[in-house]
């Protein structure tokens, strides 16, 4: 499953366990891991305020 898609249930307000819930295959750690990677991510970005 990828990242973006458990990053976008949990923009949605879904809670970790409704989306283990609707993808039984996921944890709790991997959703945790999903969230990690994106921070990680977006912490080597540039952000401009304008």
């Amino acid at each position: 499953m990828p990242v973006e898609l458990v990053l976008r249930e949990l923009g949605a307000g879904m809670t970790i366990e409704s989306i283990i819930e609707e993808h039984p295959r996921l944890t709790a750690d991997d959703i945790r891991a999903a969230q990690a990677f994106a921070a990680d991510y977006l912490a080597d970005e540039d952000v401009i305020y304008r």
